[in-house]
């Protein structure tokens, strides 16, 4: 069997389950299964496949099939300028929150060294892509996950950042190490009765998703902490849900923080809230 008709047989199998994305996902599920580039997959498709390859192949078509995120097929997700490596313990990353490295690169002069605290650190792709871009910047962070943290390990050596970034399993409540000059955070935030009506993929991590009652429970963990851990001046960027807006703003200013911008995101939703620590 050659790469074009193992191609037709993935877009087949997709198709008729009703996937959309068909044909890219085929194509980069069949490079993948021979370590490819996707650009050689394409020019080479008179090339055969040998039976090993192929089951490999069917194998992850199967996992797609069942609607399993590509991300985790390939354990690679594309963020911001670089690769991460994605399992399920941890949320796919998404475009919309490179809104909070934007934000946060705006703060941060290019040769400042400044100290950076995550909280709820995921996959890592948060920080590790603003030290990438800030060489003299220093960062913790912190997960309830432990999983989670292997994760992010993983993506600090990949990225090799191992010497600037230190990666703790916390939860944000018993943290209480050092003072810093800025606190990023993408926190679960939607509302606990409203997840299983909002398309989230059943394969990825439900508690770092789950926000409890209305959503806000844990932002308003990571603003608290945040009033804690913050040096005077420091800056809180910090991801919100729709309509959560003025209840953070409110939340923000009981507990001494400066708002200073809020930002929307691609689908013109109030997505981010930068905020500065008064005292």
């Amino acid at each position: 069997m050659n790469l074009i008709n193992a191609l037709n047989n993935g877009y087949y199998i997709l198709k008729s389950k009703k996937i959309h994305s068909y044909k890219i996902d085929t194509e980069l599920l069949l490079s993948n299964s021979l370590n490819i580039s996707k650009e050689d997959l394409i020019l080479n498709l008179d090339r055969n496949i040998n039976l090993y390859d192929y089951k490999k192949f069917i194998y992850k078509l199967e996992r797609r099939k069942a609607r399993e995120p590509i991300a985790y097929i390939l354990n690679k997700k594309e963020f911001w300028k670089n690769d991460f490596y994605v399992n399920d313990s941890v949320l796919i990353p998404r475009h919309e929150t490179e809104h909070l490295i934007e934000e946060t690169l705006k703060i941060i002069p290019e040769n400042k060294s400044s100290s950076l605290l995550e909280i709820g650190i995921g996959s890592g792709c948060l920080i590790l892509s603003i030290l990438k871009d800030r060489k003299k910047c220093f960062g913790i962070g912190i997960d309830c996950c432990e999983k989670a943290v292997k994760v992010a390990n993983i993506n600090a050596n990949l990225h090799q950042l191992k010497n600037r970034i230190k990666i703790l399993k916390s939860d944000v409540d018993n943290f209480n190490s050092g003072k810093y000059d800025l606190i990023i955070s993408n926190p679960p935030y939607i509302d606990k009765h409203q997840l299983k009506y909002l398309g989230v993929s059943e394969y990825e991590p439900t508690k770092a998703l789950d926000g409890g009652i209305n959503g806000i429970e844990i932002l308003m963990k990571v603003i608290l902490k945040a009033s804690h851990l913050l040096k005077i001046n420091g800056k809180l960027v910090i991801e919100i849900g729709e309509n959560q807006k003025y209840k953070m703003i409110q939340f923000l200013k009981k507990n001494n923080f400066f708002v200073n911008r809020i930002v929307k995101d691609l689908s013109n939703l109030e997505r981010c809230i930068v905020s500065t620590k008064l005292k």
